[in-house]
């Protein structure tokens, strides 16, 4: 099974990505953020505590979304590996992650980091809120937090992939296609 994290703060790519990273590794793609959007859209007690979350900027407790991982992992237990989008986002949830990973016999076998500047993603997102219907996108000073929250919880996220020798960077400005390629040669890499 081949695990694969692709990072990167709210705006990056991460989503745009991660679409054509299935279609071309026949990876399931978890996005915890379209889990969590799912439960909003029902509006379960957990989207409703979410999203009370996300309307401020700050990012859902630990607990729950590793919860809704492990669940989702069992859903899918014949996959050929997982794609996670924009998670784990600190390092309890990358520690509480390779937990859960290791009970399942696998592991993460890379972590690639889409970096962008923060003026970059405050436009992106100002011009994804205009069709997303996320109350998070329209704001520039929730914009601007949720940035500076990733940047202060994920750093350490970085660190403890670091260590283990899987965590690479990859320039997130330029065409979809370019920064495709790049991710597609850092996976291969791992891959062989």
């Amino acid at each position: 099974m081949f695990n694969l994290i692709l990072f990167g703060p709210p705006g990056s790519g991460k989503g745009t990505q991660s679409d054509k990273l299935v279609a071309r590794y026949g990876l399931i793609h978890l996005s915890t953020g379209n889990l969590l959007r799912e439960e909003i859209a029902n509006q379960t007690p957990l989207g409703i505590e979410a999203k009370s979350f996300m309307d401020k900027g700050r990012l859902v407790p630990d607990a729950v979304v590793i919860g809704m991982v492990d669940a989702y992992f069992d859903k899918h237990k014949g996959a050929r590996g997982f794609l996670f989008d924009g998670f784990p986002r600190t390092a309890a949830q990358a520690e509480a992650l390779d937990s859960l990973l290791a009970h399942k016999n696998t592991s993460i076998a890379a972590v690639l980091a889409l970096e962008v500047t923060e003026e970059e993603l405050v436009k992106r997102l100002l011009n994804r809120g205009k069709t997303s219907g996320r109350s998070d996108d329209t704001n520039e000073a929730v914009i601007r937090n949720r940035f500076a929250v990733y940047m202060q919880e994920t750093t350490a996220v970085a660190t403890h992939y670091k260590a283990a020798g899987k965590f690479e960077a990859i320039h997130g400005e330029g065409t979809v296609d370019d920064i495709f390629e790049a991710i597609c040669k850092a996976i291969d890499s791992k891959m062989s």
